[in-house]
């Protein structure tokens, strides 16, 4: 049996009393073309219904697969960065059944011979890092879309043919927390290595949850439900404890599980039936007849290991060590080939150490979220000059970090390009800090006069009342106060006054 590869624990005990869950996950992942795989259709999320179609992916009779090399080179560069064996050759399967959403009858997928073999996921829980192992990733046509409306249900074709990449895991995991960081892990390299977007919220990465329950100690598997098709890495953690917690209560009871494919409510919290578990059997599999095994070349296998960005954990790594960023930011800089590049670009501009410290904070905390970069089309927040002239305004202790934070704002809405425009706009804005002492005693002896209260808490010995008259002294100049100059002077104003 495989078990996930670390110093951590290989199960977890129910809490409800020696029970163990056995959890493997089937993701499918939307593969990043700009065609679907057997047709020049287009790839298009959002499209009004049935108008990315053709005869081929609509199965009229006499209408030909014809396989696309892109989604192939993807599937192929997903094998690579998860350590998988890549099969020379390899060929597809037709997988027999009658669903509305299917117009061919039929799904072209892999079976006997998928494309990628083994690798692993990396993880990490509060039981420290580990692996998931991989059993395949095997390439397969998508189905359409039924749409439900008051009693009526539509179908829109859109998605028949989208190409896929389905990566199966071994039942290694234990936990909710642990399939939740496979996710999170899988779409994180996935995305970063242009493999899919994997936008869980438009169903271009879902998951299929496959769970059983056994005593804690047995070799034995349990009887196996899948829940299909769940669409947030959240929703896969609360079926898995909804569907762990209604197995573990029917085998306390003394009654059995069935083998199920059921689904997870989000309004109710449950996990429903929706039909008994099918097996190979009923999907009456054979070679499809029309597409020829599928052949990788040496030149070719090159080809597509060359057009590979590095991994994010590498790319990672080289920011610690190139940047001196701290390994936590350096996690999330590192979310898609686009934000480090940008980043990159941004540290590259500052001169020296203080300012590529701003820049990793102003970074983080204020540029990211604005990149949108797992959008279609990611856009430039702020320019990597303009962002380094913030930052060496704030090095060199001209802005406060309020202040620093509302000029990268400005400059961005503005499109500035230059570390030049950041200084003007800061003078301009009259951001700059006050550091002049002359100036700020009368602001210091004004505040003193405005918090009378809080004064007198401080000379009582109440020293946070400090920060309110500081308080003060900020609104009154509008953020620019050099808050450590204007501290020392209202402690010397406040314990000095009454000195003879």
């Amino acid at each position: 049996m495989a078990e996930i590869r670390s110093g951590m624990s290989s199960g977890t005990e129910n809490e409800s009393g020696g029970w163990e869950a056995v959890i493997g996950l089937e993701v499918h992942v939307e593969l990043k073309t700009g065609r679907k795989i057997f047709c020049p259709c287009r790839v298009s999320f959002g499209d009004e219904p049935n108008t990315d179609v053709c005869p081929i992916c609509l199965g009229m009779p006499g209408a030909l697969p014809r396989l696309s090399d892109e989604a192939v080179s993807l599937a192929v560069r997903a094998g690579f960065v998860l350590g998988c064996t890549i099969n020379r050759t390899s060929w597809f399967d037709r997988k027999n059944y009658y669903y509305p959403d299917l117009p061919k009858g039929y799904q072209i997928t892999q079976l006997e011979r998928p494309v990628c073999v083994g690798g692993a996921v990396p993880i990490t829980t509060s039981r420290g890092p580990g692996s998931v192992p991989l059993v395949r990733i095997h390439i397969e046509e998508d189905a359409g879309k039924l749409i439900h409306r008051g009693d009526e249900t539509l179908v829109d074709y859109n998605r028949a043919g989208v190409p896929l990449i389905e990566i199966v895991s071994e039942p290694a995991m234990r936990t909710p927390e642990e399939a939740k960081s496979y996710l999170n892990s899988l779409r994180r390299i996935l995305t970063y290595a242009g493999v899919s977007d994997c936008r869980m919220n438009e169903g271009s990465l879902r998951c299929d949850v496959n769970v059983s329950v056994r005593r804690a100690g047995c070799r034995e598997y349990g009887v196996k439900c899948e829940i299909k098709n769940v669409n947030s890495v959240n929703y896969v953690g609360r079926a898995l404890e909804e569907e762990i917690r209604r197995q573990t209560e029917l085998l306390e009871r003394g009654e059995e599980v069935r083998p199920e494919t059921r689904r997870f409510n989000e309004d109710t919290g449950k996990t429903e039936k929706m039909r008994d578990k099918e097996a190979n059997v009923d999907y009456r599999y054979f070679t499809e007849p029309n597409l020829p095994a599928l052949t990788l070349t040496d030149e070719w296998m090159k080809a597509v290991k060359d057009a590979m960005p590095p991994l994010p954990d590498e790319a990672a790594a080289d920011l610690v060590s190139r940047f001196g960023v701290k390994p936590e930011n350096a996690a999330l800089l590192t979310s898609s080939v686009y934000v480090t590049e940008k980043f990159r670009e941004a540290m590259e501009a500052c001169g020296s150490p203080d300012e590529r410290a701003a820049c990793e904070n102003l970074f983080v905390g204020e540029v990211l979220e604005k990149m949108e970069p797992a959008s279609d089309e990611p856009r430039e927040y702020i320019s990597p000059g303009a962002l380094a002239g913030v930052c060496s305004l704030y090095a060199a202790g001209k802005l406060v970090s309020g202040n620093a934070k509302k000029l990268l704002h400005l400059l961005a809405a503005e499109g500035a390009r230059t570390a030049e425009e950041a200084k003007r706009r800061a003078e301009d804005e009259n951001l700059i800090k006050i550091t002049d002492r002359a100036s700020l005693i009368l602001f210091a002896e004004n505040a003193i006069r405005s918090c009378p209260g809080a004064a007198e808490d401080y000379r009582r010995g109440k020293t946070a009342a400090l920060r309110q008259i500081l308080g003060q002294i900020m609104r009154d100049t509008s953020g620019r106060a050099d808050p450590v100059l204007a501290s020392e002077i209202l402690r010397e104003k406040l314990e000095n006054e009454n000195k003879p």
